[in-house]
C-alpha cells in the first residue's frame, strides 16, 4: 500500500503525554524493584539497581514523589475523559464477550472503555494512597510527626496498595498486547481509523462528528 491510498491515522495521544506515560512506566519499574528490595530479604538483590541497600533506601521514596506528580499530571490530562457512562456499565456487564472475542456484541465506547476508566481510578485510588502512606514511613523527613502505630499501619498499606498496583499495572500491560495496535498509540502516538472504529466506536463518531449513544 502506498502513502496516497493509506488510511489517515488518528493521533490518540501528543508527544507529551507519551513521554509522561514513558516516565511513569520506568519510575514504577524501579518503584517495584526497589520496593520488593526493601520489602524481604529474599528480594535484597534486587537493590542493585538503584546502587545497593543504601542508595535504595535513600532514592525509594525520591523516586515515587516523581512518579506520583507524573502520575497525577497525566490523570488530570485524561480525566475529562474518564467519566463513567451507562454505556462504560452495559460495556461491563458484557465483558466476557469482549474476552471471548465477540466485540459486536459491545456496546460503543468512547475514547475509553468501561474496563480502562475503572482502572484509571483504582490507580488514581493506589497511587494516592501509596504517596500518602510513603510520607508517613519516610524517616529522613516526615516519620517524627507520626506515632509508631501510624507508622506500622503506613506500612501495612503501603504493601498492600503496592501489590494491588503491580497486579493493577499488570492488567494494563496485557490488555495493552492483547488489544493489537494499543501499543503503537502509546509509543507513535496514532492508531488507524480502523482499530477506533474497532474499539472505541463513538470516539470515531465523535471526531467526526457523527451522532453517538455515547451519554
Amino acid at each position: 500500500m502506498n502513502k496516497a491510498t493509506q488510511p489517515r491515522m488518528i493521533q490518540r495521544y501528543t508527544t507529551s503525554q507519551r513521554i509522561n506515560h514513558w516516565i511513569i512506566a520506568i519510575t514504577f519499574v524501579l518503584l517495584a524493584v526497589s520496593g520488593l528490595a526493601l520489602f524481604h530479604p529474599s528480594f535484597y538483590w534486587m537493590s542493585n539497581l538503584l546502587g545497593g541497600g543504601v542508595w535504595t533506601r535513600i532514592l525509594h521514596p525520591f523516586i515515587g514523589v516523581l512518579m506520583a506528580l507524573c502520575f497525577f499530571v497525566f490523570a488530570a490530562r485524561m480525566f475529562r475523559h474518564n467519566f463513567l457512562t451507562r454505556a462504560d456499565m452495559e460495556w461491563m456487564r458484557h465483558a466476557p464477550d469482549m474476552l471471548n472475542m465477540k466485540e459486536e456484541r459491545l456496546p460503543e465506547q468512547g475514547r475509553y472503555n468501561g474496563g480502562q476508566k475503572l482502572l484509571f481510578f483504582a490507580l488514581i485510588f493506589l497511587v494516592l494512597g501509596l504517596l500518602l502512606t510513603g510520607v508517613v514511613m519516610w524517616r529522613s523527613y516526615f516519620s517524627h510527626w507520626f506515632s509508631i502505630e501510624l507508622i506500622r499501619l503506613s506500612s501495612l498499606l503501603h504493601a498492600l496498595f503496592a501489590f494491588l498496583m503491580i497486579c493493577a499495572i499488570i492488567v494494563h500491560i496485557y490488555a495493552g498486547i492483547w488489544v493489537k495496535g494499543s501499543i503503537r498509540a502509546m509509543t507513535r502516538g496514532t492508531v488507524t481509523p480502523g482499530w477506533v472504529w474497532k474499539h472505541h466506536r463513538a470516539w470515531l463518531r465523535e471526531l467526526r462528528g457523527t451522532p453517538t449513544h455515547d451519554k
